[in-house]
């Protein structure tokens, strides 16, 4: 029998718990229904000495983290949305029995903004990781040593596990299940719970906000622009035409600001207005196209689909009301 611990993080977001151990719990069901003993030895682990038990944990006590023996697999759920710098700080006390547990051959995986929790154990440091897509950047940023994937629905890398954002969560416990205990029941529970198992980015779920944390007022000036006039066609030289900068240097000092290229800036924002107006499905895509900024529709689908991971026809199928 496998021993999963479920990490009872300070903020931690109840439907994460309650998808993780619902899905376990089926899996255990299985077994028992084929007149096996349960695959999976369930604990839920906290911190907090005093806590009680929630009305959705159902026959889970939890277990202080000082009596929590030594585990197979862990699984840090996601956090609420808020302060997630100042959520790990809470929950630090996870970070060297995390450490201790994955030296002693525990596998260690994290949902959505969970992996915050994980990366600052250090168990991601040289891995491949994902979080929500909204949270990449921020993950990236005070993670340096960790090799993000934006789109990456899940990452597996020497048994450290992470999933993007929501829904996600299902896609790894699919994997984890499947390697465990063998496709067949991975297929069972995806029927069960009605996932789709081979979704293969989250990029399509994400809304892009140009990044404004930085003080270089030429950057925002452009910023402000390339945002204002991206229905023209507007050309970076055209953005810099009367600032006070080379071309060279401009470039270098938008990346740096906003962690993307000028081109790749204009992109996203002709790209995030292509995906409102195919959502309200008031346009063809070739009107779509010409008021998003582009001439070219075979320039257009390959942007689109290199950002979303989608083509516009397939967005919009997916998205229109």
């Amino acid at each position: 029998m496998k021993k999963l611990s479920i990490l009872l993080t300070q903020k931690y977001r109840p439907l994460s718990v309650v998808a993780v151990l619902d899905v376990f719990q089926t899996v255990n069901d299985y077994y028992r229904e084929a007149g096996s003993k349960p695959f999976f030895e369930i604990r839920v682990v906290t911190i907090d000495e005093k806590a009680q038990p929630d009305v959705f944990l159902g026959t889970y006590t939890p277990v202080p983290l000082r009596q929590a023996p030594q585990s197979d697999l862990i699984l840090i759920p996601a956090f609420l949305s808020g302060d997630i710098p100042a959520y790990v700080k809470e929950n630090a006390a996870f970070l060297p029995w995390l450490q201790q547990q994955h030296r002693q051959g525990a596998e260690v995986g994290s949902f959505c903004t969970g992996a915050f929790l994980l990366a600052a154990s250090g168990l991601l440091d040289h891995k491949r990781a994902t979080t929500h897509v909204t949270a990449t950047h921020d993950l990236a940023s005070a993670f340096p040593l960790i090799k993000v994937q934006p789109q990456a629905v899940v990452t597996d890398d020497q048994g450290i596990y992470t999933s993007g954002g929501a829904t996600s969560t299902f896609h790894l416990l699919l994997h984890l299940i499947e390697k465990y205990c063998q496709r067949p029941i991975a297929v069972r529970i995806a029927k069960t719970f009605a996932i789709d198992m081979d979704r293969g980015k989250q990029s399509y779920f994400a809304d892009w906000m140009p990044s404004r944390q930085h003080q270089d007022e030429l950057v925002s000036e452009a910023q402000l622009r390339m945002e204002h006039r991206y229905r023209d066609r507007v050309t970076v030289e055209e953005v810099i035409r009367d600032l006070p900068v080379s071309r060279r240097n401009f470039i270098r000092r938008f990346k740096i600001a906003t962690g993307v290229t000028p081109i790749e800036y204009l992109q996203r924002i002709r790209v995030e207005a292509a995906k409102k107006l195919l959502e309200q499905k008031q346009e063809n895509i070739t009107g779509v196209m010409m008021h998003a900024g582009y001439e070219d529709a075979k320039a257009f689908r390959q942007v689109f689909r290199k950002i979303v991971g989608l083509t516009p026809k397939e967005y919009r199928e997916k998205y229109a009301g």
